[in-house]
């Protein structure tokens, strides 16, 4: 089947991404080859590490810095590492904390990741959360765990935490978009479309044809500023869906 040219999330490089238009990223949206979504506030409503830190006793220094970290005021591996400085973890605690408190699915997620399947739009989790988590919502979600990206905690062998995988590219400022660039190159994706709240997924386009906003849960200034389209519901990516 031949496929239509994508268009780019920069029309021209010298114009910044808020360039690209409502309506060109609704069109790259509906004909998407891949579908790469955030996870911590965007596809479940809480964000993983607060809720860990919370569950850890160290919720409200913790949150602070993720607030500032998705603000894009620090560099994301900065905050990880000091927020899993204070957490220090261990796999006990994380293994309780998915079974007492399992991830809420942000509503409407679920009919969307279906309907995308439906229409053969593979769909991935790129996250700056765990990975122990992550593959917990792949599940509810039905995505196949190798389209799963995120860090790994490690532990010693009694359990206790010892760091995380700093080799994971989603520890890094960038990260995301270095997974997108992987993507397209290993599947020959044309038009893949990153959704998500943070500012480490509005700087994964590019290498991603367009970026949507969504402030279903949380809204960020910088975010909703920058996104040419931004929803506060999946119910509005729903909709677009019907178009095609």
């Amino acid at each position: 089947m031949l496929k239509r040219p994508a268009l780019s999330c920069l029309i021209n490089p010298l114009l910044s991404r808020t360039m690209t238009t409502m309506q060109e990223t609704k069109e790259l949206f509906r004909r998407a080859d891949a579908v790469c979504f955030d996870v911590d506030s965007t596809v479940i409503r809480e964000e993983g590490i607060d809720e860990l830190a919370k569950f850890c006793g160290v919720g409200d220094v913790v949150r602070e810095m993720t607030r500032k970290a998705m603000g894009g005021s620090m560099t994301f591996k900065k905050a990880l590492t000091e927020r899993l400085s204070i957490i220090r973890c261990s796999r006990e605690q994380v293994n309780k904390l998915i079974t007492d408190h399992p991830p809420q699915l942000t509503p409407g997620i679920k009919e969307l990741v279906d309907r995308l399947h439906k229409r053969n739009i593979k769909v991935f989790l790129i996250s700056g959360g765990f990975r122990c988590i992550v593959e917990h919502v792949a599940s509810q979600l039905n995505i196949p765990l190798h389209h799963v990206y995120a860090n790994r905690l490690k532990f010693y062998f009694n359990g206790e935490y010892a760091g995380f995988d700093e080799t994971q590219p989603t520890a890094e400022s960038g990260g995301k978009g270095k997974v997108i660039s992987m993507l397209k190159e290993q599947h020959g994706f044309e038009t893949v479309v990153m959704i998500g709240d943070g500012a480490t997924d509005l700087e994964a386009c590019p290498p991603a044809n367009a970026f949507i906003g969504f402030g279903g849960n949380v809204v960020r200034a910088q975010v909703k500023e920058k996104s040419s389209w931004y929803v506060t519901s999946f119910d509005e990516l729903l909709k677009e869906l019907e178009k095609i």
